[in-house]
């Protein structure tokens, strides 16, 4: 066990490269499950939710070589056993994507139900719907989904879906590209990722066409081949970046970033108070004067990413006036709050809605990452307060974070990550 100590009260200056898009990779590398031949992928994040996706593929009988540390060959051709690794399924909410990939390809799946960060009910009832318009029979057993295809092919179908997810609109595109005749799905998500992943398929053959708007079509075809690709930067690593800066003051330059993917939270940045200047793959973030309130509503992409609302938050703490913060999409998204009051934040919570009053400064404490973007926002906090924060349960940052204290120390920040000594308790004297 490890957790960071921050010796905060400082601004941040510099350059930051941004890394690969975890919510890309972690579609993109069971989607290969799908492809006859050898992936090269570039630019994959070095996060444990990759390094357990591809552990997990290699438990089934695929080939990785690892070329540098960020690009790698995948190579699923030889892959048969199904319904292994369910230790580490658990361990990772992307682990369902495989249930797409292993429908398309052989008919039949089993994957443990997914874990990753507790954001409250998270249901896969539109992920069954449209695997079983399809023609798959789906159940779930003892913490296990089970699905097969009695045909031994699924079938295109119309199918559209009663709620906006990511999650179902990636897995049903998997499962419907080498699926006989058309898939049309309707009311999907159209966050950048979703297009990523798209645009990786079709690169290895498959014809999937209308990624980034509400209906997406997608043609079966007979085999999809091997190839290259390189995934997008990360929209949502950039954006915690850019709320660092906001929160400790300073001037940082983002570098490997899509500008334009960084529109939703750049708008609410500015609202703030916050300079941006977007460059060509480049944005220049400098924040001087004290922050201002302003009010955020999370919603599905081009909204504002429910994904930043945390680390946002944390600037609206130290704004002058009072914000209101509601989330649009999960149910358990504030649980950080009780960690910020730690530090003197003034936060009331009613349901989804918070109001926040801003305060002049936070104050180092003890605190917990309660999932992988509240754990960002504490990070985010020990860099602006006061004194010496300790962030403990820090594996939930490293779901998805490459690398932080590196390159927040790269910007000046005072960071670093020890080990948790855990202490044994001495025996008890028997009377």
């Amino acid at each position: 066990m490890t957790k960071y100590i921050i010796h905060g009260g400082k601004p941040l200056s510099g350059e930051i490269t941004v890394s690969g898009a975890k919510n890309a990779a972690v579609a993109i590398i069971p989607a290969t499950l799908l492809v006859d031949g050898v992936c090269r992928i570039e630019n994959i994040p070095q996060i444990s939710d990759v390094t357990l996706l591809l552990k997990i593929l290699e438990q089934h009988g695929a080939s990785i070589n690892t070329i540098n540390k960020h690009t790698m060959d995948i190579d699923c051709s030889d892959i048969s056993r199904i319904g292994t690794a369910f230790d580490l399924m658990r361990q990772i909410r992307a682990s369902y994507y495989l249930v797409g990939a292993m429908l398309g390809r052989f008919g039949r799946a089993e994957v443990s139900m997914p874990g990753g960060c507790d954001l409250g009910v998270r249901p896969i009832d539109q992920h069954i719907k449209g695997f079983t318009a399809m023609g798959a029979e789906v159940e779930i057993r003892n913490g296990i989904i089970y699905a097969n295809v009695p045909r031994g092919r699924l079938h295109g179908a119309e199918i559209y879906l009663d709620v906006v997810s990511v999650g179902a609109t990636i897995n049903i595109m998997l499962a419907a590209v080498l699926a006989e005749g058309q898939t049309v799905i309707e009311n999907v998500a159209r966050e950048p990722h979703i297009v990523d992943v798209a645009n990786f398929l079709n690169s290895m053959g498959a014809d999937v066409r209308g990624a980034g708007t509400n209906v997406i079509k997608i043609r079966g075809v007979d085999k999809m081949r091997g190839g290259f690709y390189s995934i997008i930067p990360d929209q949502i690593e950039a954006g915690t970046y850019l709320a660092a800066v906001a929160a400790t003051g300073g001037e940082v330059l983002l570098r490997n970033v899509i500008p334009k993917h960084l529109d939703c939270i750049t708008a609410k940045l500015i609202e703030m108070g916050v300079t941006i200047e977007d460059r060509e793959d480049s944005v220049l973030v400098r924040r001087t004067d004290r922050l201002l309130r302003t009010n955020l509503k999370t919603l599905p992409y081009p909204g504002f990413p429910t994904d930043m609302h945390p680390q946002v938050a944390v600037g609206l703490c130290l704004a002058e006036g009072t914000s209101v913060v509601t989330e649009g999409v999960w149910d358990n998204r504030f649980r950080y709050v009780d960690e910020l009051r730690r530090m003197g934040a003034k936060i009331q919570v009613d349901g989804k809605i918070a109001v926040i009053e801003g305060v002049k400064a936070l104050t180092g404490a003890p605190v917990k990452a309660c999932d992988l973007r509240a754990g960002a926002a504490m990070v985010i906090a020990g860099l602006c307060a006061l004194g010496t924060t300790e962030v403990e349960d820090v594996f939930h940052i490293e779901r998805g974070y490459e690398n932080m204290v590196e390159k927040l120390r790269g910007l000046g920040a005072e960071i670093e990550c020890v080990d948790v000594i855990e202490k044994v308790p001495s025996p008890g004297i028997a009377i």
